[in-house]
């Protein structure tokens, strides 16, 4: 329906109408979902797709209801070489552990679907068009905090046949607030899903974070994988999932012991943030500004140098691919807002 050259002109003419100066753009292809309304455009490279977008996203912002859109996604051809190229990773990966657990044979279909339709792949329409077999025994545990990702690890698991039931570690409202309380609930009770919390005492970490001396987010990780592996281990359960965004590829599944696996399913399918978002808008949960923990907006209110490390944890991502740079900022606004 829409070629280059038109896309093309269409961009420029909106550039010199809103003063921005006409550049020469290369496109690599256009993908158009007339189901959804839907239009991608992949460019050549990052600049292409700058110029596109606009500053401020006006250009992309007014092409989308200058076209009657739905949505315009603007991707540069470089990223999904890279997305494309940690796909065979994590589908080598999981292929090479000689599984035949339902959940890890669904997976592979999911990540080869993905690398078929690697544009333009939509979470949400794949899981309503795509109905997977579910396993008769419980073959994952997910944790489960009440955010974005491991709620998109939740239903990912659920829809995907590992028959999941979730976990979440209850240190308190300072680690664990009311309103993630809300969504664990409100997802649970919608995906049908099984939800156990486990109570745990983090008032040594807690301690040690106000000393100003230790970042919380490390100590408060480690020990919630480390009960979420032993409540795993206690029920004979295979597999561990997270929401890690950063072990992709070969990264993506490794085992921890005794036959126990942790599967960071958002990064085995090289997932994303504004993919994360999407599919979670659906369920209707709360969203959070930052990083919606109170235990880490108040060690950043007494200690403002320790916004540092938080930084860092939010450019690993950004580097990753997992987040977009616009989304980088707007995160890292946040801490300077408190």
């Amino acid at each position: 329906m829409y070629t280059k050259e038109f896309i093309l002109n269409e961009v420029n003419s909106i550039r010199n109408d809103i003063g921005h100066e006409k550049v020469s753009i290369f496109i690599e292809e256009l993908y158009f979902n007339e189901k959804t309304n839907e239009l991608w455009i992949i460019t050549e490279d990052r600049p292409d797709k700058s110029a596109i977008i606009g500053k401020g996203g006006w250009v992309v912002g007014k092409l989308k209801e200058k076209l009657g859109l739905q949505s315009i996604h603007v991707e540069s051809y470089g990223d999904f070489l890279n997305k494309r190229y940690k796909l065979e990773l994590s589908r080598k990966t999981i292929k090479n552990l000689n599984s035949n657990l339902t959940g890890l044979e669904n997976l592979k279909k999911a990540i080869d679907d993905k690398l078929s339709n690697i544009y333009s792949f939509n979470f949400e329409n794949y899981l309503n068009e795509n109905e997977f077999k579910e396993s008769g025994n419980i073959e994952a545990v997910v944790a489960l905090s009440g955010g974005v990702d491991s709620s998109f690890s939740l239903i990912l698991a659920k829809k995907l046949g590992f028959n999941p039931i979730a976990v979440t570690i209850n240190p308190g409202t300072i680690i664990l607030p009311k309103q993630f309380k809300r969504n664990i609930e409100k997802l649970c009770n919608e995906l049908n899903v099984s939800h156990e919390y486990i109570k745990t005492d983090y008032s040594e970490v807690i301690k040690e974070s106000f000393t100003g001396k230790v970042h919380p987010c490390g100590r408060c990780s480690k020990n919630t994988e480390k009960l979420v592996n032993e409540y795993a281990k206690s029920e004979k359960i295979p597999i561990v999932i997270f929401g890690d965004m950063l072990a992709t590829g070969s990264q993506c599944i490794n085992l921890q012991e005794n036959s126990l696996y942790r599967l960071n399913l958002p990064a085995s399918l090289s997932t994303g943030k504004q993919e994360i978002k999407s599919l979670i808008k659906k369920y209707n949960l709360d969203t959070f500004k930052g990083f919606g923990c109170p235990l880490l907006y108040e060690v950043h209110r007494k200690f403002p140098y320790m916004k540092k490390f938080s930084i860092q944890r939010i450019l690993r991502e950004t580097r990753s691919g997992a987040l977009e740079p616009g989304e980088a900022l707007d995160l890292i606004w946040s801490f300077y807002k408190i």
